[in-house]
């Protein structure tokens, strides 16, 4: 191994050091010569049952490879301990790698104050607290390197993960404040959104992901970014899986509009679409200083008449703007009370800085609402007392429609002069207060399925500011925060979306020249946001920049990035020979991912870049090999009480006594029960010895064919051997037909599955293209061309997965929201044999007279995924003793079942429908 990256001399700090990420970071920057302090509060229990201290762990490791490392115990919030201990052992610090971090993953509705405020004291305050400490040491040195952690879903929000998506993308904003701060005494700092196995992980991801994921490939890309010679400064990457990428801001053009009385919020409607094409042009800033608002506002008083369209009301709805008494939230309030909404004027009348109270603020603004002939009351709550604001709004009208968290204070200093008290306020009242009102007024809108929620970021939170490192962490944590909102909150009409505004108010007035607050007026802001407190807007999850008359729409840019071999060692100077390759947002191949699924499609495509480390069999040994495989034979016991469960959870009802009451006279099993006991034997199989280069990801569950040769007992003991069908050689992947024969207790066949499976990247063996016909498991089942003569629609429930599962498939991603997120789907969907059993009965029904003795065999292909909830229609095409179908998803118009067909035994009577 090549070592021209090392860090002979150096110390490094690694906090949350004592396993998974933590761990590979610590034992990387020893092997290449850095002297290492291991931080980690954890411990690991022995065989014996006795425990030891993770970090002892660790620190033995690395002092047995000749390595030199010390352990550290405490908290990340005490991290002028950490600091000490390194000064005491090494006497410098040279790089700190923020990691240490833990979950309290709950859906918004079940988040308590500690989930929230235990996440945000590690993550947040704990990254916080150790670069602090160790800040003045390198500055005096003149040298640091800073590596933040923050994740896909701060960046782009994920479900039951609120808390965690507000610190993660916090720490990246603080990340950029420090870069700037930190560059003129050579003190570098970045932040890396990782995706590997550690402690934190692998209570999420089932182990054939955590192998795929090993923290070794990101362990080089930090390497390189904390070596002496790596300049980057203020970046942020995904890395994980061998997949390397860096993210940028990009920004539409937007729209200008004529700053006069005209800047309404339906003008905003009018020209939104506008506001949000990023195809007509687009910027990139870095910097609160790219955007020239004084030249806009120019633009937005010489711009042509702003459109006219019906005026966009709010009777009958109720509105809090939080920090109401003056600027932005003043003229928010102004704005939503003049187009009918009732409005709580939410302000504590406290300082720019957040010294005092005094009630006269929110009181003017009620009288100034009153006289116009609106309806307002005051509050003078902080925010960090949501539930007193919203207990507000209901006492006074007994409902909240819409809410504006507007409220904040300033208190800048440079991060070499910056106290405790200045971080804790500031982020007390920005992200806490907006978490608190929010949470308070959450369980309304989910009741009354209706909710706006707009939220206040700023420039500076998006590219972040010297002297405003609290500020910036703060807010760009409220857009974190915003985006998981907005996933969690959508199906209910919650809708969410956050605000980066430039207008006078009271804490701008402290940094503008009196003539530039002047003309950045509040006005200018406002219309927007009324225009995403309406009904009318269907926008949620989004971020714009608004202010002087200009409003436009900022999202993430990443670039192609580069695959490194998923099954070779990856290095820092790999790392650095691609480098410009991975920074490199003009080459057309560069990408805007918007959710966790976006993310994860660069490290799942990766999964299948292999280096061939042998020459593989020819394609005649791969099959036949596969084919004497000799697989075990399974056993599975089952009860009545099974049958039922399967029953109910392909959409049986009550009513439906035959296949849900054991004691009725025609009790009985439906006839696709028969994938269930033969399923553990399908899983049994070790597809990495059948087909190379297989990925447990890339698998793909593609076709389902079930055949019974005499009734499925309603209980019993049934015994299942698998065999390999057929292989098949699709070029980028291959196709496995594996065969099931299940038997009773007396050796009978009763029915007989096959189990169709593509699996990306295990291709291009040379084996045969298509496979030999098979009859009923290989037919086209096309839909003749004429309208079903049957069609039966049911509506799935939302709890259908969670039943279902209970039949034996517990794949978390039919349950577990992150697992659903790193599969590409928004939530948990519903198993494909779930849909597969639902089609089934509507067929027997609809033509078997519901007679499990009339049904022969089912093939079915797996067209598209479905969410539980949403409704499925079967349409049928009976040819003779074989009915074709098709199973559509009404809501989203797609097919999930198609080439599919069930074919029946004897003269089946035509369908009564």
């Amino acid at each position: 191994m090549s070592n021209d990256i090392r860090f002979d001399g150096r110390v490094a700090i690694v906090t949350g050091a004592g396993g998974g990420l933590g761990k590979a970071y610590a034992l990387f920057f020893s092997q290449r010569g850095a002297s290492v302090v291991v931080n980690d509060l954890g411990a690991i229990k022995k065989d014996d049952g006795s425990s030891v201290k993770a970090a002892d762990v660790v620190v033995e490791e690395i002092l047995k490879a000749g390595g030199q490392a010390v352990a550290n115990y405490n908290s990340v919030e005490d991290g002028q301990k950490i600091v000490d201990t390194a000064m005491k052992a090494f006497g410098r610090i040279d790089i700190i790698i923020n990691n240490a971090g833990i979950l309290r993953d709950k859906t918004f509705a079940r988040m308590t104050d500690a989930d929230w405020d235990l996440i945000q004291a590690v993550h947040v305050k704990g990254s916080y607290a150790v670069t602090k400490a160790a800040w003045p040491i390198m500055r005096k040195q003149k040298y640091g390197r800073i590596i933040m952690t923050a994740s896909a879903a701060g960046l782009y929000g994920n479900f039951g993960q609120a808390n965690y998506s507000a610190a993660k993308l916090a720490l990246a904003s603080f990340g950029f404040s420090l870069a700037r701060e930190g560059e003129r005494d050579n003190i570098h700092t970045n932040t890396i959104a990782p995706m590997a196995a550690s402690k934190m992980t692998e209570t999420i991801m089932p182990p054939e992901i955590l192998a795929s994921l090993n923290p070794e490939f990101v362990t080089p890309v930090v390497g390189f970014l904390c070596h002496e010679n790596t300049q980057d400064n203020g970046g942020i990457y995904e890395v994980g899986g061998g997949f390397v990428s860096k993210l940028r801001w990009e920004r539409s053009s937007g729209s200008v509009f004529k700053a006069d009385e005209t800047f309404t919020p339906s003008a905003v409607a009018a020209k939104f679409e506008e506001i949000i094409d990023f195809d007509k042009g687009v910027e990139y800033p870095s910097s609160i200083m790219d955007t020239n608002f004084l030249e806009l506002l120019e633009r937005a008083k010489a711009a042509d008449a702003n459109p006219k369209g019906d005026a966009l009301r709010f009777d009958g709805q109720v509105a809090i703007v939080t920090g109401a008494g003056g600027g932005l939230g003043k003229a928010y309030a102004l704005l939503l009370a003049s187009l009918g909404a009732s409005v709580v004027v939410n302000d504590l009348g406290g300082s720019h800085s957040g010294q005092g109270s005094d009630a006269r603020a929110a009181d003017q603004v009620v009288a100034e609402i009153q006289k116009a002939g609106g309806k307002a009351v005051a509050n003078y709550d902080s925010v960090e007392e949501g539930d007193k604001v919203v207990e507000t709004a209901l006492k006074a009208f007994g409902r909240v429609d819409i809410l504006v968290n507007n409220a904040g204070i300033l208190r800048d200093k440079s991060f070499a002069r910056m106290t405790d008290a200045d971080w804790d306020l500031v982020h007390k009242v920005h992200l806490r207060g907006t978490y608190k009102v929010v949470q308070a007024a959450w369980p309304h809108f989910v009741k009354q399925k209706y909710g706006r929620i707009i939220n206040t970021a700023s420039a500076v939170g998006l590219y972040g500011n010297f002297g405003q490192a609290n500020y910036s962490a703060a807010k760009l944590g409220i857009v974190g925060f915003t985006k998981t909102l907005a996933l969690e909150g959508q199906r209910k009409n919650i809708l969410c979306n956050v605000i980066a505004p430039n207008a006078g108010t009271r804490m701008t007035a402290t940094v503008m020249p009196p003539e530039m607050v002047e003309a950045f007026k509040p006005e200018y802001v406002a219309p927007l946001i009324a225009y995403l407190g309406h009904s009318s807007n269907e926008e949620t999850g989004s971020i714009f920049e608004v202010g002087s008359g200009w409003v436009a729409k900022v999202r993430w840019q990443r670039t192609g990035g580069v695959g490194f071999p998923a099954n070779r060692a990856l290095t820092p100077e790999q790392v650095a020979k691609e480098w410009a390759r991975i920074t490199d947002f003009e080459d057309g191949r560069a990408t805007n991912p918007a959710s966790t699924q976006d993310s994860f499609s660069g490290f799942m495509d990766n999964f299948s870049n292999v280096v061939e480390e042998k020459e593989e069999p020819a394609s005649d040994d791969v099959v036949a090999n596969a084919k004497k495989i000799d697989f075990e034979e399974l056993a599975f016991s089952y009860e009545e009480r099974d049958v039922i469960l399967y029953a109910l959870g392909v959409g049986c009802k009550r009513q439906d006594l035959k296949w849900v009451y054991e004691n009725d006279t025609d009790f009985g099993a439906l006839p696709t029960f028969g994938v269930i006991p033969s399923f553990l034997s399908m899983n049994s199989v070790p597809f990495g010895d059948v087909v190379p280069n297989f990925n447990p990801m890339m698998l793909l569950h593609g076709e389902q064919f079930l055949e019974l040769k005499k009734p499925i007992p309603t209980c019993g003991t049934l015994t299942s051997k698998a065999r390999v069908v057929d292989i098949l050689d699709k070029g980028k992947g291959a196709t496995v037909v594996v065969g099931v024969t299940t038997k009773d207790e007396s050796g009978d066949i009763v029915f007989e599955n096959e189990f169709t499976l593509f699996i990306r990247g295990s291709g291009g063996f040379g084996g045969e293209k298509k496979g030999a016909d098979r009859g009923a498991a290989t037919a086209t089942n096309a839909p003749p061309n004429r309208k079903p003569d049957a069609v039966v629609t049911e509506k799935t429930h939302e709890d259908q997965a969670a039943l279902y599962r209970l039949s034996g498939d517990y794949n978390p991603l039919h349950i577990d929201p992150d697992m659903s997120a790193m599969g590409g789907f928004e939530t948990p969907i519903l198993h494909g044999l779930a849909s597969f059993g639902i089609s089934g009965k509507h067929v027997l029904k609809t033509f078997g007279d519901n007679d499990a003795a009339s049904f022969k065999n089912i093939k079915v292909r797996f067209a598209k995924h479905v969410f539980p909830g949403e409704t499925l229609e079967t349409q049928m095409w009976k040819e003779g003793n074989k009915v074709i179908f098709q199973t559509r998803v009404v809501e989203r118009d797609v097919i999930a079942i198609s080439n599919a067909a069930v074919e029946l035994v004897g003269a089946a009577r035509d369908s009564k429908l």
